[in-house]
């Protein structure tokens, strides 16, 4: 197997669509114009569209022609793409860049949904297959957990699949090259909030205060002792304070300080200690200082897990599709997906497609390297026809496969 020839005779197409998704990026729950791209477009191809799902989703059916009894004829398998943007500036000036200022697809989503698009075009004009694949247009991944929305609303009620397979573009892996494993491969998400109360007063007077940013002083590197001292050395653990606010002029201890950061995970057992033991922390520091200091913390999304027999199964797509040396082993890394919230209902497998080292951009980048969540990104359309075709594949094959 290889790129198929017709979604590669389309590859013009699907770049102008991925294009035209880029130029004019939305936000969470937002995705508006997206998602009537998206419906348009299936609904051109005689693609069944449900709408509504998470406000601004869209799910496609397409059923297979191939219905040889009614028990092959019920089976399902899903396919997702993400559609939502980023509150971030472009610093691109091609032809193709963001239109809406503060607004950017700085992650890949427009390729993401462009390359299922291309996908369901094809199995759409086939339908060579018995079955029924479901595509899964989300939104609200960066923000707001769209994919546990959907979920919450039914998604799995009104198309039970079997499985669920999705896909992310990676920078700094080789163009045509795929990366996937079974286990953890992303991280958990959780943010937190640390309010410390002292005592204002003047700041050539401390000893009449309770300054708290000195407290929060303290509090930062003892959190990273929990990394250090507190977790096995074999799991995998990140605490960040991200931001520290207190104050408004030089001369004045304030009443309070507030912290705020991210905390990453792969094990839940792994979180629970980090939660609690930050908890302790937090509130024993302050109590040796003469403050008042309380942990907020919010899990967000859960660490993406691939199922192995699932992970297997694509593998095995790919390396029909694939020439020695390009499917290579993803390692986990601590960006969060909520493509999560799916797995844990679901078998399925998340894989990673090389966007390459950014030398695919036309003239008129940032300066900035191709990294997703930079101003100076954008998603290589060379992947287009591959990206849908393993979809074509994975899909076709996971139907014809004995259950």
């Amino acid at each position: 197997m290889k790129p198929i020839d017709a979604i590669v005779a389309r590859h013009a197409e699907l770049t102008a669509i991925r294009r035209d998704i880029h130029a004019h990026p939305e936000l969470a729950f937002e995705e508006h114009r997206t998602a009537d791209l998206v419906a348009g477009k299936l609904q051109e191809w005689g693609i069944e569209v449900h709408r509504g799902l998470a406000g601004t989703g869209v799910v496609g059916v397409i059923r297979g022609q191939h219905t040889a009894d009614a028990k092959a004829a019920a089976r399902m398998v899903g396919l997702r793409a993400d559609m939502d943007a980023l509150p971030m500036q472009e610093h691109n000036t091609f032809a193709h860049a963001s239109t809406v200022p503060g607004r950017m697809h700085a992650c890949g989503h427009d390729g993401h949904t462009t390359m299922l698009l291309g996908a369901a075009q094809q199995l759409a004009q086939s339908r060579d297959f018995a079955g029924v694949v479901v595509l899964i247009f989300q939104p609200a991944e960066e923000f707001g957990g769209g994919a546990q929305v959907m979920l919450e609303q039914g998604l799995l009620e009104q198309f039970p699949v079997e499985a669920v397979f999705g896909m992310h573009n990676m920078p700094g892996i080789a163009e045509g090259t795929f990366a996937l494993s079974p286990g953890p491969v992303l991280a958990s998400n959780s943010e937190f909030k640390i309010r410390i109360q002292g005592k204002g007063g003047h700041a050539a007077m401390p000893h009449l205060a309770v300054d708290p940013i000195w407290v929060s002083s303290q509090i930062i590197p003892a959190l990273q002792a929990v990394i250090s001292r507190s977790k096995s050395p074999l799991e995998a653990a990140v605490i960040s304070v991200t931001t520290i606010h207190a104050g408004d002029t030089f001369n004045v201890i304030p009443g309070e300080c507030m912290m705020t950061g991210t905390v990453r995970a792969y094990t839940k057992d792994t979180l629970d200690l980090v939660e609690r033991r930050m908890g302790e922390i937090v509130t024993g520091i302050g109590a040796a200082n003469g403050a008042t200091c309380t942990l907020e913390f919010n899990r967000i999304y859960p660490s993406t897990i691939n199922h192995a027999h699932e992970t297997a199964f694509a593998r095995g797509v790919l390396q029909g599709m694939l020439g020695e040396g390009q499917l290579i082993a993803q390692a986990p890394i601590m960006a969060a997906e909520d493509f999560a919230f799916m797995l844990e209902k679901i078998p399925g497998c998340y894989a990673f497609i090389g966007n390459g080292d950014g030398a695919h951009r036309e003239p008129g980048h940032g300066q900035g390297p191709c990294l997703v969540h930079n101003s100076s990104y954008d998603f290589n359309d060379a992947l287009l026809p591959l990206g849908a075709s393993y979809l074509v594949h994975l899909a076709r094959q996971w139907l014809a496969k004995s259950e």
